[in-house]
């Protein structure tokens, strides 16, 4: 029982990356690699930030504003530098790990006997890997309904229609390059939150830490689509949280089946490849069912 409520929790924590993801990927169609550069990045802020006394709430909200800025960096040199944007992830991506390093001050820092967020008083009352439940349930309830509100209003209509199309934006008189700058940040700050809050699940702040986020990230939003199909946008924000759980769900299953967990990365990246496949599979059957309808009409 403590697994499951354990690969919930860390679901939950997870969805917040998946949801910052969500905004890039699905909205502003693109792929953003700085993602990998990121979530370390807010690790690391919200760690040296508690190691040095900081108040876990205010180390948290750091984390969210470290995303934002590597976020920043990304959309200036692909709206301004005209840099491709998967090329321009890659550099921030790049340099964020020596960034990483220098607040550190090495490759791993530990929280041992430090106060976070997920260790308060009052959560330690709670059954074992209840207090990440929790935290993570009210923080993933608090960045959908943020998320929606902004999504409803006339800049955050403005954001989706950059997405959708570029070109009718800008003949809109939208800026689409500020949109997509506030993409990047709005995402990146996501992905910085949810690095510093499973810095504090975990423990640790690695400068590695963030090596296959983006498929972990990918994986629960292709599988809330999958599962959950045509949805309202509010309705999608909420089942790429669950799809997270799912998907940690799915690592668990795995490894009580016997495999490694250093067979985690290859086995989200075979889970990943099949939920992206599945669309296809299933208009495959389609034509097939209907074809064959068709013959055995008389």
């Amino acid at each position: 029982m403590s697994l499951i409520t354990s690969s919930i929790g860390q679901g939950l924590l997870w969805g917040i990356l998946a949801l910052g993801l969500y905004l890039t990927f699905r909205i502003l169609n693109f792929p953003d690699m700085t993602v990998e550069g990121t979530f370390p990045f807010g690790a690391a802020i919200c760690v040296s930030a508690l190691v040095h006394g900081v108040n876990p709430l205010a180390a948290t909200i750091l984390s969210f504003f470290a995303g934002m800025v590597t976020g920043l960096v990304t959309g200036l040199l692909y709206t301004k530098g005209k840099i491709p944007v998967l090329l321009a992830g890659i550099l921030t991506m790049t340099g964020v790990y020596s960034v990483n390093l220098r607040i550190l001050g090495k490759a791993n820092v530990g929280l041992l006997n430090k106060n976070t967020l997920l260790n308060g008083q009052l959560l330690q009352k709670l059954p074992i890997n209840f207090p990440t439940i929790v935290v993570g349930l009210i923080i993933a309830i608090i960045v959908i309904i943020l998320l929606a509100v902004f999504l409803d209003t006339d800049l955050g209509q403005a954001f989706i229609a950059t997405g959708d199309n570029e070109k009718m934006a800008q003949s809109l008189g939208i800026n689409t390059d500020n949109m997509k700058i506030l993409g990047l940040m709005l995402s990146n700050g996501l992905i910085g939150l949810a690095g510093g809050l499973l810095a504090q699940n975990g423990g640790y702040a690695d400068v590695n830490m963030g090596i296959g986020t983006m498929v972990i990230g990918l994986a629960a939003i292709i599988i809330g689509e999958v599962v959950y199909g045509d949805l309202s946008l509010t309705a999608r924000l909420v089942a790429v949280v669950i799809g997270s759980i799912i998907y940690r769900l799915i690592l668990l299953l795995v490894l009580q089946l016997g495999f490694s967990t250093n067979d985690f990365k290859l086995i989200s990246a075979i889970i990943l490849a099949i939920c992206m496949m599945l669309p296809l599979f299933e208009q495959k059957f389609r034509t097939r069912k209907l074809l064959k309808k068709g013959v055995e009409k008389p």
